[in-house]
């Protein structure tokens, strides 16, 4: 029995989900890397060993009503980037409105007079 979720589990169960049509879900694709049941903790490593390999290149793509798969096409893979996009901006103005900045003084970005 497998205890802890790798990289190469992740990559292995996804080669079977290619296209959105055949997403997994999060508590399905742990699952199937641990053979076992799933902890909250298991659940939050998956989620660092995807944005590992993203950041490796790997077109893992996701979205709540799918679930995670590897892109079939380009089409897939922008969306996903754009679905990222979208939740990275939302972020961002939230932390802008908490902290009554503007987005470009979040992080001390200068504004230079054009």
């Amino acid at each position: 029995m497998k205890n802890d979720i790798s990289s190469d589990s992740v990559i292995e169960v996804l080669s079977h989900h290619i296209g959105k049509c055949k997403g997994i879900s999060a508590q399905s694709l742990a699952e199937a890397c641990l053979i076992r049941p799933v902890s909250p903790h298991d659940l939050r490593h998956l989620r660092k060993i995807i944005q590992r390999l993203r950041g490796d290149g790997h077109h893992i793509c996701a979205h709540p009503a799918t679930g995670y798969f590897i892109a079939e096409n380009a089409e897939e893979l922008d969306a996903t980037c754009e679905f990222l996009y979208e939740r990275a901006i939302c972020s961002l103005k939230q932390i802008s409105r908490m902290k009554k900045v503007a987005m470009p003084d979040i992080r001390g970005q200068l504004r230079l007079p054009t």
